[in-house]
């Protein structure tokens, strides 16, 4: 109880990093307009050119503050980057029931429930990434009913999403192995989150933990799949604890540089500090399609790295990726300064100590620390 309370708080007191404001699109298909709630993030306006991962909630209703709380919390950490939030409303009318209708013969959407899926793809998303600037990556989630209707995407030879967040989901007839099926042939990334509670709906739970019983069977290199089992649970109140389970583990590659990661993995290694940075940032750009520069902490944690084992000469390396990621700032000629100055080439580390001093500075170094470093070797050329 006490953490359900404390995901609440989160939820009202980050929900402001974002706004939320009220959209709704047309369908031709279902012949009225549909609402949605939308969060764009604050940054929004500030780059035209920037692109977002898109984040698309069935049930929107309820779902959406839940996940726009703990992304915003996220956020400020800087651990889950910024995302574009639809949450559709389904809550008129038995919207919810009429648009999830599925075949119980075939396990395929039909009359209400076919027109809703062809809304999704034919004309939400579009009129999405019409609207708003969409990234490569997209998310679909749902709860119970909308959860395992989510599945149905699956059954698309090119499946409109590349994550799929399934919260306790009612499971549709043979979902069991058409999901694992369908996740096997998948060429491209793609990932699946499928959680329970222990004091979930009896058919529900059991019809998930064989749907997982069957997916942990799967081999597939390009699938990133994660199941939760809720302890002290209940089927409504595994939303809260499911939400930022789900949204670290598609997000996972977004994280900067741990002190575990460091100590557990980098430090470790012998050598290749700067391919392991290059590869973090290669990685996170084809997994979730988001191009940024490496974090100035993440060059001072490659950094430690290669003064704590002696890999002296990666600091070229390091100095051109600096060179790359800030092309206006000190920390590239910092790096060769670095170099020269360990390998006792004292004019050429002046030199570029010199250099950075003419740039911008960058996190924890400034043109006086430069200037202070220029003049010390000033001394040892001297001798």
């Amino acid at each position: 109880m006490k953490k359900l309370l404390l995901l609440a708080s989160l939820i009202i007191s980050f929900s402001g990093f974002s706004q939320k404001v009220k959209d709704s699109v047309l369908s031709r298909k279902m012949d009225k307009y549909r609402e949605l709630s939308v969060s764009v993030p604050q940054s929004y306006e500030k780059n035209s050119k920037k692109t977002y991962p898109l984040i698309l909630l069935l049930d929107g209703d309820y779902l959406f503050d839940a996940f726009q709380g703990a992304l915003s919390y996220g956020n400020y950490w800087d651990d889950l980057p910024e995302a574009i939030i639809v949450g559709l409303h389904q809550n008129k009318e038995g919207e919810r029931f009429d648009d999830c209708t599925i075949d119980e013969t075939t396990g395929l959407p039909e009359g209400k429930g076919a027109s809703f899926f062809e809304f999704i793809g034919g004309e939400l998303l579009p009129y999405i990434q019409s609207k708003y600037r969409i990234g490569s990556f997209k998310m679909i989630a749902g709860h119970d009913l909308t959860a395992g209707y989510i599945n149905l995407f699956l059954y698309k030879d090119a499946p409109l999403f590349n994550a799929y967040a399934c919260l306790s989901p009612e499971l549709a007839l043979e979902m069991e192995t058409r999901i694992p099926s369908r996740l096997a042939a998948q060429q491209n990334n793609i990932f699946y989150y499928l959680s329970s509670a222990d004091g979930d709906i009896k058919k529900m739970k059991e019809d998930v933990t064989l749907l997982n019983d069957n997916l942990k069977l799967v081999k597939n290199p390009a699938l990133n799949y994660k199941y939760d089992e809720i302890k002290d649970a209940s089927h409504y109140s595994l939303v809260l604890h499911s939400v930022p389970n789900v949204l670290y583990q598609f997000f996972a590659t977004y994280k900067p540089i741990s002190s575990s990661e460091f100590q557990e993995k980098i430090v470790k290694m012998e050598s290749g500090y700067v391919d392991y940075l290059k590869n973090k940032y290669d990685l996170l750009e084809k997994t979730i399609g988001i191009k940024m520069p490496i974090r100035v902490n993440d060059f001072r944690a490659i950094e430690a790295a290669i003064m704590k084992n002696k890999a002296y000469a990666e600091f070229e390396g390091l100095a051109q990726l600096a060179n790359k990621s800030y092309p206006k700032a000190m920390l590239g000629e910092y790096y060769m300064g670095r170099y020269y100055e360990i390998s006792e080439d004292y004019k050429r580390a002046t030199k570029a100590y010199q250099n950075a001093f003419t740039l911008e500075p960058i996190g924890e170094l400034t043109k006086e620390a430069m200037l202070t470093k220029a003049d010390e070797l000033r001394t040892q050329i001297k001798k």
